[in-house]
């Protein structure tokens, strides 16, 4: 980091009347994290970072090797809108280093850097544009409940609420940090929300992911309401998902888009979605890593749970949406907002780079609505289905050596841990459901 930019960064720190600097990072399940500093640190953090204990972290290292440096990436500074401008407060996102230097090997963020630069060698600059859905419940005596706060359905233009304020707030402090707003609209579900923001590159979209959320929990609860990422909180309505736009481009030019192809989407497109499609089942893991998140990725809810693509079926795994020239690109439907943005972003890169590197062509599209065909009519389509369970996705992971390489050896150990825990918890729990259906049976 040049003397230049450091000096230029604490002079826009000290215009901002900022007190308190927050470093955050993310850790493996994709939970940001913070150390705060007083400003009087600014220096030393932007120059030399911040030693933290790693040891404390979901998946990071063991105590014995425990010291870790943030080190802020000046790019990702932003005043923080909600605090008062008398005790200001900005952030940057960090790079989670070793005591030596080197970078971390568990920083999601690295291992999204790490694909981006092998994609590099090619050329390539991995965009992506994520829609993230979600709840606003109700808090009642300081605790999340599942109750609506509104009533409204797909776009709806429903009277003022307070869902509606605190979406139109969450817009307000999201575009005062930077952030480019295309579209919100009310979801299919009631008090289910969606708000769209311009596509970048990968690194800066996952970024742009995590600040996306922090900022909704943050001002939703400030009103008394519950921003909720999970997949699917509550049954027989529409989960939420992170249906993610990408795309290529060399030279600031869209890789996806030939204008004289069928279709108008060039080999490059055809040949990302059938690594996309080939690496799908390891893919799921990280784009759906919760063990609620295959509750949403069952038919009739308009998510994804077979290997297939289309371009205009909305029942498929991957479609290509309707605009072209810079516009065209690959919708990956299968991701859900629990994700870590790094991890998934990562996996998907790898996956279509596998098939732009090795020409992997991807069967016929599908433009029948999928959830109505029978499973024989499937199988003779040779339409796989996505992991039913966290379980079985693991396995797949397991199992795709190149997706495991582009996470690596680090982040597979910790995943593994978290999969087993979090599996055993699950299996061996007594759920509710059980005992209403077999208590007053046997």
């Amino acid at each position: 980091m040049s003397c230049d930019a450091t000096s230029a960064m604490l002079d826009r720190i000290e215009q901002d009347n900022v007190r308190f600097l927050r470093l955050q990072f993310t850790d493996l399940l994709g939970m940001p994290k913070n150390v705060a500093i007083p400003v009087k640190q600014a220096e030393k953090a932007l120059t030399g970072g911040i030693g933290f204990d790693g040891s404390s972290i979901e998946g990071f290292v063991r105590i014995e090797e425990s010291d870790m440096v943030l080190k802020p990436d000046l790019s990702t500074y932003t005043r923080l809108p909600w605090q008062p401008m008398d005790y200001a407060e900005a952030r940057f996102i960090c790079d989670v280093q070793k005591a030596n230097g080197r970078p971390f090997e568990g920083d999601p963020r690295y291992v999204l850097r790490r694909a981006m630069e092998d994609a590099a060698k090619d050329g390539y600059v991995f965009n992506t544009g994520p829609e993230l859905e979600f709840f606003l419940f109700k808090m009642i005596d300081g605790r999340p409940t599942i109750q609506f706060q509104d009533v409204g359905g797909y776009f709806d233009l429903a009277p003022t609420d307070l869902a509606e304020d605190v979406r139109r707030e969450i817009i307000l402090a999201l575009t005062e940090m930077g952030f480019e707003i295309e579209a919100s609209h009310h979801e299919v579900a009631e008090s289910q929300h969606e708000i769209d923001f311009k596509y970048s590159d990968a690194l800066h979209t996952a970024d742009n992911v995590i600040t996306f959320k922090f900022a909704a929990k943050t001002i939703a609860l400030m009103r008394g309401l519950h921003a909720s990422f999970m997949a699917k909180p509550i049954y027989g309505i529409c989960g939420s998902g992170m249906h993610t736009n990408c795309s290529l481009a060399i030279d600031g030019v869209n890789a996806f888009f030939d204008p004289d192809a069928p279709l108008q989407i060039s080999d490059t497109c055809l040949h990302f979605i059938g690594g996309l499609l080939k690496h799908a089942r390891a893919i799921t893991r990280v784009a759906n890593p919760t063990i609620n998140s295959y509750k949403r990725l069952v038919p009739g809810y308009e998510a994804p749970c077979y290997v297939s693509w289309s371009a205009s079926n909305r029942s498929t795994l991957v479609r290509v949406p309707a605009p072209r020239g810079n516009s065209t690109r690959v919708e990956f439907r299968s991701p859900d907002p629990t994700c870590n943005p790094y991890l998934a972003f990562a996996a998907m890169l790898t996956a279509g780079m596998d098939g732009v590197r090795n020409k992997i062509e991807p069967p016929d599209g599908v433009d029948k609505n999928i959830y109505r065909m029978t499973s024989a009519e499937r199988s003779h389509a040779g339409i796989d289905t996505l992991p039913c369970d966290l379980y079985e996705a693991h396995q797949a992971l397991l199992a795709d050596d190149q997706i495991c390489q582009a996470l690596g050896p680090h982040v597979l150990e910790a995943l593994t841990s978290v999969t087993n825990a979090e599996w055993d918890a699950y299996r061996t729990a007594v759920h509710p459901w059980e005992l209403e259906r077999y208590l007053a049976t046997y």
